[in-house]
């Protein structure tokens, strides 16, 4: 079974794309070459700033997913750097 991860990419313009994947470099590929999400295609290229420790499920990484999309920048800014106490 293959692990997911949920992947926060941070693009030219400085926002965040936060997805999941079971490949990370293969998807942080697919943004910078224009395809995948409009977003991606609009703010591309990216860098990848995070990436979570495996998931067991697809369903285990989309509600992360959702979750860390409903956050502010600030906040996801805050997970990158590790600030886990102030989440």
């Amino acid at each position: 079974m293959k692990s997911w991860y949920l992947y926060i990419a941070q693009a030219r313009t400085g926002r965040f794309y936060t997805g999941i994947t079971v490949d990370t470099q293969a998807r942080l590929d697919m943004h910078n070459s224009g395809k995948g999400s409009r977003f991606a295609v609009q703010q591309g290229p990216f860098v990848l700033v995070y990436v979570s420790q495996p998931l067991e499920s697809s369903i285990e990484a989309r509600k992360l997913e959702i979750t860390v999309k409903s956050w502010s920048q600030k906040k996801k800014k805050m997970l990158i750097n590790g600030e886990w106490s102030l989440l």
